[in-house]
């Protein structure tokens, strides 16, 4: 990839991410809230404050449907073009051993993508009569914390040197927890 087209991609995604964000601020706080201000989340999400709405959200449920459907979607299929494209450059690696090691890494962060979009799609793509729910914070949880959590590990133990580091500190805690 050549440094324009990473410019671009950049400037495309900050803009993208911004004008979304700019969207649903501006269409919340057209909204009333009464009764309790406290979220039933661990975090304020649009979804989340709809529920409290005093006033009927359909506007800002199409809205989030719409947008959050059409971000989600549209980087989805961005996310499934570049697998078929690495998948393919897999399938012309010559070499057996080669293969399975491309396979493995891509299993591994494929397992992370298909957690992130499952959550996303579950928190945004749905009535507005299902929010809030104790579910919607694991869900949350792991869009939010456990699906970028993931990816630095998912690489990291591909590494020999960060193998070699976690084993020399997990000896110092054993030593440690021994005396």
């Amino acid at each position: 990839m050549n440094k324009m087209a990473c410019i671009q991609l950049v400037a495309g995604s900050w803009t993208i991410g911004a004008t979304n964000a700019l969207i649903h601020t501006t269409f919340t706080f057209t909204l009333p809230f009464c009764g309790s201000h406290k979220l039933n989340s661990f975090f304020c999400d649009v979804p989340v404050l709809l529920k409290l709405a005093c006033k009927d959200t359909w506007l800002n449920e199409l809205i989030v449907f719409i947008f959050g459907g059409g971000m989600t979607v549209g980087s989805l299929i961005f996310t499934i073009i570049s697998y078929v494209k690495i998948i393919s450059t897999i399938l012309n690696i010559h070499s057996t051993s080669g293969r399975k090691k491309a396979f493995s890494t891509c299993t591994s962060h494929l397992i992370v993508v298909t957690i992130f979009y499952g959550s996303v799609f579950f928190m945004y793509l749905r009535p507005k009569s299902s929010y809030g729910k104790d579910e919607d914070k694991l869900v949350g949880i792991m869009y939010t914390i456990v699906t970028p959590l993931l990816n630095p590990f998912i690489y990291s133990l591909r590494n020999k040197e960060f193998k070699i580091a976690v084993k020399k500190i997990l000896k110092r805690i054993v030593v440690t927890l021994n005396h």
